[in-house]
């Protein structure tokens, strides 16, 4: 029988670590071995801890992070110590962690993506045909719930800068609205004096970057170390 992956989830406990839990949970190839969490414990795993610098944490094989950029920066640590590759979509990064993802990556195989959603990564795929028509106006506006605190969102940050290196210069900062339970609304807009075209991506529910994050775990547990993201996981030509 082949070995299962067993898995270390940071941010267990959170409204996207619940939701991972639920994908992991239906995912044959995985175990769920360590979460990290405040709680004391959560049922689905064998053993549940405060910080990722546990005894447990050696015979992780593989963890997905969505937690905070403090923990984050502790997670790399613990994983480059016993070479497990990471999975993370926790955003509001600094200066501090983005170096530490960096670093990590030529020890270990890591992958950070501000959105795990597999149709945002079509998305961006997308937006190089603006290379075609750079001349326009553009725009990117996101919606998300009242509760979300970064403003602009990661993702919209994310889209800024490939769209900026598309179309070979700078333009207007995102537009952010927050309100209700609006789980995620992405939309860019070219603009000309005669025409308009929008690309837009409407997340329905959190699963949808449960399923993606799970996804991307699967293919980065047998890459070679490096920096990856989400990008990769359906366009590279080792997949």
């Amino acid at each position: 029988m082949k070995k299962k992956i067993k898995v270390g989830l940071v941010g267990a406990s959170g409204r996207m670590g619940q939701e991972i839990v639920k994908v992991l949970k239906k995912t044959p190839s995985v175990e769920l071995h360590l979460a990290i969490c405040r709680q004391s414990s959560l049922a689905e795993f064998a053993y549940t801890c405060a910080e990722p610098s546990c005894a447990e944490a050696k015979d992780v094989d593989l963890w997905i992070d969505f937690s905070s950029p403090e923990l984050l920066q502790k997670l790399l640590a613990v994983a480059v110590k016993h070479k497990a590759p990471v999975v993370s979509g926790t955003t509001g990064l600094g200066t501090k962690q983005l170096a530490a993802l960096k670093k990590s990556a030529k020890s270990i195989p890591v992958l950070w993506a501000s959105n795990m959603s597999l149709g945002v990564a079509v998305l961006t795929e997308a937006m190089r045909v603006f290379a075609r028509i750079r001349q326009f106006d553009f725009q990117i506006e996101e919606f998300h719930h009242r509760r979300k605190i970064d403003s602009p969102s990661g993702t919209a940050k994310t889209l800024q800068q490939e769209l900026e290196a598309i179309v070979g210069r700078n333009i207007p900062a995102p537009l952010s609205i927050r309100g209700g339970g609006i789980f995620g609304i992405h939309k860019i807009h070219a603009m000309s004096e005669d025409e308009i075209v929008v690309f837009e991506h409407t997340a329905l529910n959190r699963t949808v970057f449960a399923s993606g994050a799970v996804e991307a775990a699967k293919w980065l547990f047998v890459k070679k170390k490096g920096l990856y993201c989400m990008r990769d996981v359906l366009y590279s030509e080792t997949k």
